[in-house]
């Protein structure tokens, strides 16, 4: 077993998910507002279920790339990288999402400010991107306050509940993380 991984991130922990996160989870995650903006694998309504199997899934990954962002011993969302492969395994995409009831306070820039610094020595990476839906600007300042730039739009790449969307690509790379652009 894998040491578990705990990064102190100012406003919240990007921590190992536990079995005992599983209600927590269930409750945060379960809300139309968070899956209107995430991958059709996450399941909408989320159940205990989901959240014990995604849980269980998470702790067993190795290396494990799905995380916990705690406030105050809860767990009030996910971060989490899906690593490139073959010639784009200096790459890794980056997913993350805080429940409604904690939105507005920095904690979704301070865990990915944190994880980023951490994925880029962890996985050996140079770069790190997200793809946000255009129309999420939250989820768009969340990545520039963190250090992420805008390097375009992905016009008409994805489609959501029936609506095809624009999406952002925003990205940083480790020199960019180097000279600062992550704190």
């Amino acid at each position: 077993m894998t040491t578990p991984m705990r990064l102190e991130c100012g406003t919240c922990v990007v921590r190992s998910w536990e079995p005992a996160d599983a209600p927590a989870l269930t409750r945060h995650a379960n809300d139309r507002s968070v899956w209107e903006n995430l991958r059709d694998r996450f399941p909408h309504p989320y159940t205990e279920l989901d959240a014990r199997t995604f849980i269980r899934a998470s702790r067993a990954a190795r290396p494990p790339t799905n995380f916990a962002i705690d406030v105050g011993g809860e767990s009030v969302g996910a971060i989490g990288i899906i690593p490139g492969h073959d010639v784009e395994r200096v790459g890794a995409e980056v997913g993350y999402w805080v429940s409604k009831d904690f939105r507005g306070r920095g904690i979704a820039s301070d865990a990915l400010r944190g994880f980023t610094r951490w994925a880029f020595e962890e996985f050996d990476l140079e770069r790190i991107f997200a793809v946000p839906f255009l129309r999420n600007a939250a989820s768009c300042r969340v990545l520039e306050k963190a250090g992420y730039a805008r390097e375009g739009i992905l016009k008409r790449s994805a489609i959501k509940d029936g609506v095809v969307l624009d999406q952002a690509m925003y990205a940083v790379t480790r020199e960019s993380a180097d000279e600062g652009s992550v704190e």
